[in-house]
């Protein structure tokens, strides 16, 4: 194992935690939390739906953020005004001012980088917003700034091939010897195998695997997980 490289949101942090808050503070009624789950399945969901539009240009991020709250919140019978929706951003956004690593992975980059392991980060999303999660997780302590590749600074996405690639003659990369972990087995799962990297698919949400004939070479369902696997390399 010579390189490891990071997917953010919901890899790196447990991002149910910021929009549960923003949900339960703005919201006029009170939720389960199997219903907060669905909410954050559901705003997860339709946010992917117009994610490649609105990192294409193709649609304004204002659009994607009304549209996904709008539509998660219909399924609880509660109708959004755009302005609202906005609001509700805005209270997300703070949330996410005060995320943290989960504690397994913390102790997962410390140990890599003691072992002198290539690190390095790849999400998608707009440059600002990412650099500001980046920066709240203190991922400069243990990744050079010239391992943050973000979507929005490179002008492409996960799944695409194009990106993969870019950061494989970026750092040099020796397929065999590369893991990428990740949440989602659209973006990260398919988009590493797809270039032969090495996949390990951080389904902590225990998602069913979609009908394909793509499979991680690994799928572990808790941060502690990894750790254990990875020392294995």
């Amino acid at each position: 194992m010579k390189t490891v490289i990071f997917d953010v949101d919901d890899t790196l942090y447990d991002q149910i935690l910021p929009f549960k808050k923003a949900v339960q503070s703005f919201f006029d009624r009170s939720f389960t939390n199997e219903e907060l789950n669905q909410f954050y399945i559901s705003n997860r969901k339709f946010s992917d739906e117009l994610f490649h539009q609105s990192a294409a240009g193709e649609i304004p991020l204002e659009q994607l953020h009304i549209y996904r709250i709008t539509e998660a919140a219909k399924l609880f019978g509660i109708t959004l005004s755009p302005t609202e929706a906005l609001l509700f951003q805005e209270k997300y956004l703070l949330e996410q001012h005060n995320i943290h690593l989960f504690p397994e992975i913390k102790q997962l980059i410390n140990y890599l980088h003691e072992q002198n392991v290539q690190l390095a980060v790849l999400t998608n999303g707009e440059q600002a917003h990412q650099m500001m999660k980046i920066k709240q997780l203190q991922l400069e302590r243990w990744i050079p700034e010239e391992h943050l590749f973000i979507s929005g600074a490179l002008g492409m996405a996960k799944p695409s091939k194009q990106v993969f690639t870019h950061i494989e003659q970026q750092l040099t990369l020796d397929k065999a010897q590369t893991f990428y972990i990740g949440d989602s087995f659209d973006h990260d799962i398919i988009g590493a195998k797809q270039v032969g990297w090495k996949a390990i698919w951080m389904n902590h949400r225990r998602r069913k695997v979609p009908n394909t004939r793509i499979s991680p070479d690994f799928e572990v369902q808790h941060p502690g997980d990894l750790f254990k696997l990875l020392q294995q390399y």
